[in-house]
Parts: structure tokens; sequence; C-alpha cells
């Protein structure tokens, strides 16, 4: 089901700093997503979406609102797009509201990172060759390298082939891209033969990062859900998490600073960053008079 509502603020500020994304400001045109999979942590019951997957709901006013917001802020920094749900989801293919936003932070010359599963973002690249212009980083949420495994964990999101291949279009025409490598899920993802893959085809399609996360968050209705998706698609897997994890909320993988250290190895070799440069304002300089 999409039902529009009416957005009182579109702009939140990010808690900083943020080390992870470089963001001042974060933007979530919908609520709910289309893309399903099976760990996301916005299932949780402190977000109070009832149906997260059913029912998508559209900020019919959102464009109206970011042009207000922007206007008035004083200070520019790095909007940030993604953390709740696909700002690329399917419906963005009739709505158009991302890439009217996009086209709104060109105007007014605001940076931006677009956190996605999604090749739909390339229609907006002649939009982000614009904002690169002040700076604009796309990051591809890859976490398997295996587009079976992709379908099995994210059924509603395009195969991980797909980004691969959009990420190589991207850093062609010169924007900043790379993989948001998380979550890895124990038990599942977190072997180093996922983790090279993932590396040797960012390094193939011109990713200029990685950043990285090896483990998962559980608490709640989350984990309701993720755990009827193991039972589903890993019997016997549930009994496993329940004994090592209980009720954590942070899940690291079992031997996280192995795989971290063969993670930052392997990226070394191929000269990827597993940090993103975050965005910098220009600073102007005083010309002596002399």
């Amino acid at each position: 089901m999409i039902k529009e509502i009416q957005a009182k603020v579109l702009l939140s500020h990010v808690k900083q700093p943020d080390d992870w994304f470089g963001l001042k400001y974060n933007m979530n045109l919908y609520r709910g997503c289309q893309h399903r999979c099976i760990y996301c942590d916005s299932r949780s019951e402190c977000y109070r979406i009832e149906d997260f997957d059913g029912e998508i709901l559209v900020k019919a006013n959102a464009i109206d609102l970011l042009r207000k917001e922007l206007a008035s802020k004083r200070v520019k920094g790095t909007i940030g797009t993604g953390s709740m749900n696909d700002p690329y989801m399917p419906l963005e293919a009739e709505v158009n509201l991302t890439g009217r936003a996009l086209a709104v932070i060109a105007e007014f010359r605001f940076p931006v990172h677009i956190m996605t599963k999604s090749a739909l973002v390339l229609r907006d690249l002649d939009t982000l060759c614009r904002i690169s212009q002040v700076y604009a980083a796309v990051s591809f949420t890859i976490t398997t390298a295996d587009d079976d495994l992709g379908r099995k964990l994210e059924p509603g999101a395009p195969l991980v082939s797909e980004r691969f291949r959009a990420m190589r279009v991207l850093a062609d025409h010169g924007i900043l891209t790379g993989v948001s490598m998380m979550p890895i899920l124990p038990f599942v993802e977190d072997d180093e033969e996922n983790v090279r893959r993932i590396v040797d085809m960012a390094e193939a399609h011109g990713a200029s990062y990685i950043i990285p996360w090896f483990g998962m968050s559980l608490r709640d209705r989350q984990r309701a859900y993720y755990y009827g998706k193991l039972d589903e698609l890993f019997p016997g897997l549930r009994r496993r998490y329940e004994r090592v994890f209980g009720d954590q909320y942070h899940c690291a993988v079992p031997r996280a600073d192995r795989l971290a250290r063969a993670f930052h190895a392997l990226c070394d070799r191929c000269g990827i960053a597993t940090r993103i440069v975050p965005y910098e304002p220009a600073t102007g300089t005083q010309l002596s008079l002399f």
C-alpha cells in the first residue's frame, strides 16, 4: 500500500562527529521500504513503523520543506539519505521524489551522501555530477558478492552485480563511490572468502572506499522477523544465534578481530580506503596587504 503523508520536518541533525558517513543532516523522503531485507533494523519497535514492508509512506510535501529548510541553513554540511529506507526503492521510479530532492540540493549547493542498493541512482547521474562540484558520494550496501545469497537476504532489492555495474558508471563519471559493507551477518557472511570477493569486486568497479561493520543489530520486533526468516532460509541457524547472542543488541561476528585484520590487509593491497573522505567546506584565505 502506498500512502501520502504531510511531514512537519524533513532534515534532522546528525549527532556530531559522524565518523561513519560524514553526515551533518539526515533526510528520509519515505517511511517503510520495498526491498524487504531480512536484517533491516528499521523494523524495530522504536521507529514506530507498524508495517515496514507493506505500507510505504510518501512525504508529499518533502520538496517544499527541503527548499524552505535549506534556505534557512547557515552551515552547509553533508545531507545523507538512505539510513531508514532506500531512496531508490522501486517506487522512486514512478514518484521521482529523490530525483527532485537532489535537484533542490544541487540548486542550493549542498553536499550529499546517498546510501542505496539500487542502480536506479544512475537516473540522477547528471544531477549528481552537478552536486559533485561541491561534494557527492554514493555508497552501495553490499554484504555479499553472491547474487544467489543476495536474493535470499534482500529479496526486493536489485542484484549485487547490478550495484557493482552502477558503481563503475559513477566512478567513471568522477563521482566518489564505494561500499557500505554492513551488516555482515554472523554465520552467514562472516568468512574471509566473502570479504575477499567483495573487496576484489569493489576494486574492479572503481570503489574508492569500503565502510565495514563486522556484525549486526538485533532488537525486539526486528529480531522476531529476522529469526522467522532464518527458520525459513537457514533451518537450525536460529538456535545458534540464540545460544551465542541471547538478548544482545550489538552482535559482532565470531572472530571479528581476525576478519577485520584480513579485510584491512586486502584493502591496503588494493589501495581502497576503509573510511569515506568527508566533505570539507572551502575556507577563504585572507590576502596580505603587502
